[in-house]
């Protein structure tokens, strides 16, 4: 039986992108047969079959010393059994496969830094950001696999990742294998469709005859919100009323109300809250939307595409490598325009023009299903496997 290791710090598939994927990847892993071992601070239970690992971290330690230690004490622990394959999420130093899922740190910090509107704070802060204990120990954390000897098999979720690594760390293109994330290709007729469009209508008071945009996240300022807010406005402004937002994950802070409020759009965007049935809410909107500032491969980008609804994102988003701007969702600018974004959701207040995108996004996600992904994660596994058992 082979043996493999993974390391996330909260490996339950409600705390994030990176946790849910870890999650389904261990219990294909064991569905196939490997024996599993997870390394980390918190695990809610599944799947069944793992055999846990708590690395402890004192929760009183500044977040710099949090993330040394965990990688710390996890190549302590591997270093003490023998594992076909150790596998690395980009918060450890000991794997012989990577696969980054928050892509190069300084980059992302330095895209999502366009958050702020004043060039001068953003300088300050770029500063700040470079010279701070955090920055320099995700640094030395996340360059580890190209500092080792032997380098390990290097793996990008998306074509962005893997050109952020390759210029980054200056390594071939060629030797970094791009995998996708996976969704689970639910089948959503058209039944579904309906009956969630009424449902989600009904709970939140909105018209039928509103388009309901969808935007999925808990960090709201990095993701956008505030330009989707903006976009709102606009909209308003042009005339065009027959809309509502849903914000599913992250509270509103006070600014936020704020600026909601001086955009005169109060009544048409709403804040359920976190869910653990996130499929409802794709099955009762009709476009996704993310304006983010920076994602390695937005998970639910790609699951809302999946239940056929298009999809607006922006260019540093890994998941705008799925999107072909115009057939089956849009890809903006960065950092996003308020303008750019009101007048790519204008466009999709078109009935026609919604459901020919839509059906294409169903269609252009056929190719990325969980299956395949774990699939082609499985045959990379088995080939470093494989290679140390010969070695």
């Amino acid at each position: 039986m082979k043996r493999i290791a993974l390391a996330i710090e909260n490996f339950s598939r409600f705390a994030g992108g990176a946790e849910s994927y870890a999650v389904s990847l261990a219990g294909a892993l064991i569905d196939h047969s490997w024996e599993v071992h997870v390394f980390a601070q918190k695990w809610d239970g599944e799947p069944r079959g793992v055999i846990f690992h708590p690395v402890p971290v004192p929760a009183f330690l500044p977040r710099f010393l949090k993330l040394l230690l965990f990688a710390l004490r996890h190549r302590r622990a591997v270093e003490r059994e023998p594992f076909d394959v150790v596998l690395g999420f980009g918060n450890t130093i000991a794997m012989n496969v990577y696969q980054s899922h928050g892509g190069v740190h300084w980059l992302s910090t330095d895209r999502k830094l366009y958050t702020c509107n004043s060039p001068a704070l953003r300088s300050l802060k770029r500063f700040f950001a470079r010279i701070s204990p955090k920055h320099q120990a995700r640094h030395w954390i996340e360059s580890a696999p190209f500092r080792q000897r032997t380098q390990p098999k290097l793996i990008a979720i998306s074509h962005m990742i893997q050109n952020d690594l390759a210029s980054y760390f200056h390594v071939d293109r060629g030797e970094i294998e791009v995998v996708y994330n996976g969704v689970d290709l639910q089948p959503s007729t058209g039944s579904s469709r309906e009956g969630g469009r009424k449902m989600l209508r009904m709970q939140f008071g909105i018209p039928e005859s509103h388009v309901v945009f969808l935007f999925v996240s808990f960090d709201l300022r990095k993701k956008g919100i505030e330009q989707l807010v903006d976009a709102a406005g606009l909209l308003r402004k042009s005339g065009k009323t027959n809309f509502s937002v849903i914000v599913v994950g992250g509270r509103p802070y006070r600014s936020l109300r704020r600026r909601i409020d001086r955009r005169g759009v109060g009544d048409a965007i709403h804040f359920p809250g976190p869910t653990k049935q996130i499929g409802e809410y794709y099955a009762g909107s009709d476009v996704f939307v993310l304006p983010t500032f920076y994602d390695a491969c937005s998970l639910v980008v790609l699951e809302a595409m999946a239940w056929g609804l298009p999809a607006i994102t922006t260019e540093y988003n890994g998941a705008s490598g799925v999107i072909e701007s115009g057939v089956n969702g849009f890809v903006i600018s960065h950092p996003p325009r308020p303008e750019e974004l009101a007048s790519r959701m204008a466009a999709l207040l078109e009935e026609d023009e919604r459901r020919r995108m839509g059906g294409c996004a169903t269609l252009s996600m056929k190719g990325y299903s969980l299956r395949s992904n774990h699939e082609r994660m499985l045959r990379i596994f088995d080939d470093v496997a494989n290679r140390k058992r010969s070695a």
